[in-house]
């Protein structure tokens, strides 16, 4: 295998064909059956992260035509003021998708706060009842980011029926629904976490390598089996390996795959950023369409 044998698999690209299809498909909504997908997004406080992520949604969501709502609630929030919002949205006619940006301020509880969502409305997919229907194979909104992923592998390698797979990471939000949605592929599918005995080894095995731990470039080079789809959910922030920029406090992002090793051993990797993030703000917004269309009763 050559030095860099890796092809990167460029999540922009990717999630700029898809808004392009969900704006065809909103205006197709719109000129049909008068139908303009809304999409509500409740902020608590100021995390510079959720900052950033919340303008991305807002931005997006307008330029594909949607209907866009942002809710900014102050920092001392209190959990029934929260909780009033949603029981609002919930039975809002205009907002066919809800989300609650994560995590929330330490004095709330986000447990209630899903518990109440609408499901019909979770476009996080982060409900029991949508995690129950992608479990039992029913039809579900399913978390953006795995939803992602999946749109990524089956591009660059097709039909993923009878290939290894395996999920590092058993997060709700990302590892648990990531193996259902391999398992429903015809994938063999392994959960491997902090606890897994020789890890290294288990990875090994794998034809698709999904690293969601949250460990800056845990999963080493010597991890990969050659030629694997690895695909990196990680967001780290790290300091730079330049002692000097190090040294003046500045960071950048890395994934929880160590790049450039890998690069040298796998078939296909994800960038991070630049790979699954642009997937999952795309996502979102097929999954607000699909909300929608569910609530009016279209296929």
């Amino acid at each position: 295998m050559s030095e860099s044998s890796a092809q990167l698999i460029d999540g922009k690209v990717y999630a700029e064909r898809l808004r392009e299809k969900v704006a065809e498909q909103v205006a197709a909504l719109k000129r049909d059956h008068g139908l303009q997908p809304g999409l509500a997004v409740v902020l608590v406080g100021d995390d510079p992260a959720s900052q950033i992520y919340v303008r991305s949604k807002g931005e997006q969501s307008l330029a594909a035509g949607m209907h866009s709502v942002t809710h900014r609630l102050p920092e001392d929030t209190t959990q029934a003021e929260l909780e009033r919002l949603v029981a609002e949205l919930n039975v809002d006619p205009l907002i066919h998708g809800i989300l609650v940006q994560l995590p929330l301020p330490k004095h709330l509880d986000e447990k209630p706060v899903l518990a109440m969502l609408n499901p019909d409305k979770d476009v996080d997919g982060l409900t029991v009842a949508n995690a129950g229907r992608l479990a039992s194979g029913l039809p579900a909104l399913v978390p953006c980011t795995p939803m992602g992923c999946m749109i990524l592998l089956r591009d660059v390698l097709g039909d993923l029926t009878g290939k290894r797979a395996v999920v590092v990471g058993r997060s709700v939000l990302v590892g648990r629904p990531i193996a259902q949605l391999l398992l429903q592929a015809d994938c063999t599918v392994t959960i491997a976490h902090s606890r897994t005995a020789d890890l290294p080894a288990v990875c090994r095995e794998a034809d698709i390598l999904v690293a969601a731990v949250g460990r800056p470039r845990m999963i080493k080079g010597d991890w990969i089996k050659p030629g694997a789809a690895v695909i990196d959910v990680g967001i780290n922030r790290v300091p730079f390996d330049d002692p000097i920029k190090a040294a003046e406090g500045r960071t950048k992002v890395v994934g929880d795959v160590d790049f450039k090793q890998a690069s040298r051993v796998a078939g296909w990797l994800t960038p991070a950023p630049g790979g699954v993030g642009p997937m999952t703000v795309a996502v979102l917004l097929q999954n607000t369409v699909t909300a929608a269309k569910m609530q009016a009763g279209l296929a």
